[in-house]
């Protein structure tokens, strides 16, 4: 009954942030690196922290990640209203690991262990922010990754904050995933939700002594790794909006419905955590086995980059 109450809840928080957000004119106007053609709602992933703070409430969540998830909320937010410079938004996303490194107690690992952590969920959330490109995108591979780590049997006790955010998603999702989108999540949403996902990718790989759970991020990791590797040999500003990740080319260039092409990526991710739960519970989630899997998904990635590219150059 609690989480019936909950969903209501959010949903009416959406619709008056709407209200806010047409008042104030907090909107995403299309430019030639969008991949929408209308005027749309931005922000709208603000449900994001705020169900967040509705879990810390209830006693769901920790203080630390609470207040990490509403600082990378908050300076994002500002930075979706007014544009900011790169030393807040960076600077908090300093804290916001600080905070998830106290929750995670890593303060006490080994010293050479927390640069290497900082880097890759440093990373992390920048390239799921990079990658919130096309309408269900987002939301929908993070619903998948919670589902994943729901079904952990790690994750027991945290499953009340994973259906909580799981809900938040939802009721984003009943307003985004469709072929003109009411919002968009904006850095609010999608940097916030990926710090998120990074604490739970963290804590998964620590409660299971099993870094092969790192692959459950990997259909993004490897699309985000190689167009930036492209845009990098081609000189390009790899900070600067662009329309050259291979989802853009498939919705953008192709022609296919953004929200099929975000239910590919998201059904495709699941697939691969759904194999890496399987041999994880046979005892066979080897170093061997991450590795194949890894090149295995990257080859075939470089490959359909390949043929859509050149298909694309045929066309123009």
């Amino acid at each position: 009954m609690i989480y019936i109450a909950l969903t209501i809840v959010l949903v009416g928080i959406e619709l008056l942030y709407f209200k806010i957000a047409d008042t104030y004119n907090i909107i995403d106007k299309p430019n030639s690196r969008s991949s929408h053609t209308t005027v749309t709602l931005r922000g709208g992933g603000i449900i994001f922290p705020i169900a967040i703070c509705i879990a810390f409430l209830l006693g769901y969540v920790s203080w630390e990640i609470t207040l990490a998830v509403v600082i990378v909320a908050a300076v994002s937010f500002i930075d979706d209203i007014t544009p900011l410079s790169q030393l807040p938004r960076f600077a908090s996303h300093v804290v916001a690991v600080g905070l998830v490194f106290y929750d995670l107690d890593l303060f006490t690992e080994s010293l050479w262990i927390l640069p290497l952590v900082f880097v890759l969920l440093i990373g992390w959330v920048n390239a799921f922010n990079f990658m919130d490109g096309i309408n269900g995108i987002t939301v929908l591979y993070a619903l998948t990754a919670i589902i994943s780590f729901s079904v952990l049997p790690t994750q027991i006790s945290s499953l009340p904050l994973l259906i909580t955010m799981g809900l938040s998603c939802f009721v984003f999702g009943i307003f985004n995933v469709r072929k003109t989108a009411k919002t968009f999540a904006g850095d609010v949403g999608s940097i916030s939700m990926a710090l998120f996902l990074g604490y739970f990718m963290i804590k998964t790989i620590i409660d299971t002594n099993q870094f092969g759970y790192i692959l459950f991020f990997s259909v993004y990791g490897i699309d985000a790794v190689i167009t930036i590797l492209n845009r990098i040999k081609k000189r390009e500003n790899i900070f600067q909006p662009h329309r050259s990740h291979l989802y853009q080319y498939l919705a953008n260039e192709m022609g296919f419905s953004h929200v099929l092409v975000s239910f590919i990526y998201a059904g495709l991710q699941l697939g691969i955590n759904g194999a890496i739960i399987y041999m994880d519970n046979q005892g066979n989630l080897s170093g061997l086995f991450i590795l194949e899997l890894l090149l295995t998904l990257t080859l075939a990635y470089l490959l359909v980059r390949a043929l859509i590219v050149r298909k694309m150059n045929k066309i123009h």
